[in-house]
């Protein structure tokens, strides 16, 4: 260990005790800038965080975004409806298939389309399906972050079942792109019906367990209740939105306020948090995997039968069988895969409920296959720009608990 100047001069052991009291006392109130990320653990991603400390008590936070950022607005103007569909699985990389939806169900919002009854029941399963996984992980990757390694493991093995009944639906575990402006790849089947039927028979007593583990854990309690307060006028100014809003107290939630795929024929409640800290985030989390299991039993209980598409040929691929036998189904084909939809000209919006918060696209069309402007409102990107007012006057070792519990992805947030 290298010798300090202050050692050399101390004369004795006394002296020295009393130099090391005044450098320690010197340090408390040492200010300093650090620079947290963008590859940290903590922030689950490529978020940076410039921090300006006085000791260990942050004192002023500015967050750092866009190196994750591919342009995906601007490859949205040079592809056909469509094509995009792909891009949206790698916003919220972690729920792929409802963020497939959101973007279909603009386009068809632009077109005047509406979804047959089991189109839209499939769609349900869909996002549902999206937020028990996203909601797994943020659950699992929250409790780690704040020491309860044990909670991690629960949430990743019902996950991976969720990813089996994913490749069973879509084909793929992951990145699905598994919706069409207009409807689906394929409709489900009785595999997937019956794999969905037992695993929600068993998510809720892993629900409860996980609960056991977490909310009941003096050490997890005394890491998250009163750390990370939003109000929630302040939640509502800064226009935060989904769970982080809800634990703040906010009683909003779309498939509510402005229900969509006939979510008001369904009976389920929505979670609000009464003082908009990280527990009550982490709360509200763990009862809308409890409201999913709830939708879905719903839906599966009155699973509607008939088409899944809809009946407009002009922008729906003919079927497979037809393409190969009638010369008329393969220049069908051929015009909808090369020149893509016909959309009118105008301007819609339409924000979906995911599981990050509100998911809204904003397309702009001057007519044809390719729209002239696509906005992304990502809801993770909006909720972490309440990070410099909330984060001055925590603790350093507070800033992976209040990161975790907003369970934001910087897929989504970068774009």
């Amino acid at each position: 260990m290298a010798t300090t100047v202050r050692e050399l001069e101390a004369p004795d052991a006394a002296a020295k005790s009393a130099l090391h009291e005044e450098a320690v006392s010197d340090m408390i109130g040492e200010k300093l800038v650090l620079n947290m990320g963008p590859s940290h653990p903590a922030t689950h991603g490529v978020l940076r965080l410039v921090l300006e400390l006085d000791g260990e008590i942050i004192t002023k936070a500015d967050p750092d975004v866009g190196y994750l950022h591919r342009g995906d607005e601007k490859i949205a103007e040079n592809m056909h409806y469509n094509q995009f569909v792909p891009y949206t699985d790698r916003l919220d990389y972690l729920a792929p298939l409802a963020n497939n939806v959101a973007y279909a169900m603009t386009v068809e919002k632009l077109m005047g389309w509406e979804l047959p009854a089991r189109g839209k029941a499939i769609r349900v399963i869909c996002c549902e399906m999206a937020r028990i996984s996203s909601h797994l992980l943020g659950v699992g990757v929250f409790a780690m972050d704040v020491g309860a390694m044990s909670a991690f493991l629960y949430t990743f093995t019902e996950r991976e079942k969720l990813y089996n009944l994913s490749e069973q639906l879509t084909g793929a575990r992951f990145t699905t792109s598994y919706t069409r402006v207009g409807g689906q790849t394929r409709d489900m089947n009785e595999a997937f019906i019956t794999g969905l039927k037992k695993f929600l028979g068993e998510i809720l007593p892993v629900i409860d367990e996980l609960e056991a583990l977490l909310s009941k854990n003096s050490i997890f309690l005394g890491r998250t209740q009163g750390l990370g307060v939003i109000t929630k006028e302040d939640a509502i100014t800064w226009g935060i939105t989904g769970p982080n809003a809800r634990g703040s107290g906010v009683d909003f939630d779309i498939r509510k306020a402005n229900p969509y795929l006939d979510y008001d024929k369904y009976e389920f409640d929505i979670p609000i948090g009464t003082t908009g800290d990280s527990y009550d985030r982490y709360l509200v989390r763990m009862e809308e995997m409890r409201q999913s299991v709830r939708i879905l039993n719903q839906v599966l209980a009155d699973l509607p039968g008939g088409a899944i598409n809809v009946g407009d040929p002009k922008g729906m691929l003919p079927k497979k069988e037809g393409v190969l036998m009638k010369m008329e189904e393969l220049i069908h084909h051929f015009i909808v895969a090369t020149q893509g939809l016909d959309a009118p000209a105008g301007e819609v919006y339409f924000g979906a409920e995911n599981p990050k918060g509100e998911l809204g696209f904003y397309l702009c069309s001057k007519g044809g296959g390719v729209p002239y402007r696509l906005k992304i409102r990502s809801p993770s990107f909006i909720n972490l720009s309440i990070l410099p007012k909330l984060l001055p006057g925590h603790m350093l070792s507070d800033v992976p608990a209040i990161l975790g519990s907003f369970d934001f992805v910087m897929g989504e947030c970068d774009r």
